[in-house]
């Protein structure tokens, strides 16, 4: 089916490049017909039938070369044309959307130049043609130098200000001290984007019970959708998570303080391919953040530029600070890694390496804090036991 949609857009452009030359093959003969020399209007004259005046057979000639001109060169110019779009395909990878934009408003300027400039020309025989070149050539230069000026540009037209007055907005009602008036401006939050494994967690729903975050919660119909398959799986663990990330969605949806939006967005439109990108590339496009506990797509977002939440990195920051010196009573519960190590555990999960604790395995100790390490795992506290503490 492609093939035959394909043979039938190079006959239509067969077609229209043979009418395209025809037009310009007749316009061309118009214009030549008066400095016709007189030796060649007698050739006509031998060759052509009486009735058949030689305008008209000179015409006709001109209009027939150049419609085959057009056929045979349309394969060559459908080559370049195609030559051309994978190049442009393959830069505008590399574009943003700020660049993208920004020749987009210059070629818009250089259009509407170009066209102004060739009103005056469009009663002469080769007007259309003038207008043609202006078009192309004034249109790439706007493109170029608004793509190559844009910070210039932006300041000329004080965009940034523009924007900023376009995402805030200012409310009026209190009174200052003197009785004038005084402008407040309301701040909005980027949006949020929750990742799969941010609602499987769950903490996000008792993170947002508290009040510490406002704001819209943007749930895409593609994280929605893995959330369904893991909801659906054949394995009994996998299938728990997956229900209650669907219950963790519900109970978000209730909160009063937040708004989830189901953004219908696939994949496919984003043109990615695995759903770690298809986040990354929608919080490029609507300049939100992502929450998530993943480690990979974290670092995979912060390399890329996008602001990324981690829930794993709110609770080590919530997680008491313990200052050398200070005692703390704890269960030694096993050995270490080290000779002579014992490990406890912290309230919080937080692991403590006990000095000299191998033989006060599940005894209950006082320990002296001495020092601290943070790793992207979690928090470790390193002490040795002071004295042990009878139950």
């Amino acid at each position: 089916m492609t093939d035959g949609f394909n043979n039938m857009i190079k006959r239509l452009c067969r077609m229209l490049m043979m009418v395209f030359f025809g037009i310009a093959g007749y316009q061309i003969a118009m214009l030549a017909m008066p400095f016709i020399p007189a030796p060649v209007s007698e050739v006509f004259r031998l060759w052509m039938p009486g009735w058949l005046a030689k305008e008209i057979f000179f015409v006709v000639a001109c209009v027939a070369i150049f419609a085959l001109i057009g056929w045979a060169i349309t394969p060559l110019l459908l080559k370049g044309l195609g030559f051309i779009g994978a190049l442009f395909e393959f830069h505008l990878k590399r574009l943003s959307w700020q660049d993208i934009s920004s020749a987009i408003l210059g070629l818009i300027v250089g259009l509407l130049i170009a066209n102004l400039i060739a009103v005056p020309f469009f009663d002469l025989p080769v007007g259309s043609y003038i207008a043609v070149v202006l078009n192309i050539v004034l249109g790439y230069l706007g493109a170029r130098i608004f793509w190559k000026r844009q910070e210039d540009i932006r300041g000329v037209f004080n965009l940034g200000a523009l924007k900023e007055r376009l995402t805030t907005r200012k409310i009026r009602g209190k009174k200052g001290v003197a009785g004038e008036e005084i402008l407040e401006e309301e701040w909005c939050p980027p949006r949020k984007i929750l990742d799969t494994s941010v609602i499987i967690d769950g903490r996000i729903l008792d993170i947002a019970r508290t009040g510490f975050m406002e704001g819209v919660l943007v749930l895409p119909r593609f994280i929605l959708l893995e959330l369904q398959a893991v909801a659906d799986s054949t394995d009994p663990a996998r299938r728990t998570r997956g229900r209650r990330g669907l219950d963790v969605v519900n109970e978000l949806q209730k909160l009063s303080t937040l708004e989830v939006e189901i953004m219908e967005v696939t994949l496919k439109q984003l043109k990615v391919e695995t759903v770690d990108s298809g986040l990354v590339a929608l919080a490029q496009q609507i300049g939100g953040e992502i929450l998530t506990t993943d480690y990979n797509l974290n670092k995979i977002a912060q390399i890329q530029g996008v602001t990324v939440l981690n829930v794993n990195d709110l609770a080590n920051a919530l997680k008491p600070m313990l200052l050398p010196g200070e005692s703390i009573i704890v269960d030694v519960i096993r050995e270490g890694k080290e000779p002579h190590q014992g490990v406890g555990y912290l309230d919080d999960g937080t692991m403590l390496v006990v000095e000299d604790g191998e033989e006060y395995v599940g005894k209950r100790v006082e320990v002296v804090v001495t020092s601290m390490l943070q790793t992207s795992a979690g928090r470790m506290v390193f002490g040795r036991i002071r004295r042990e503490v009878r139950v």
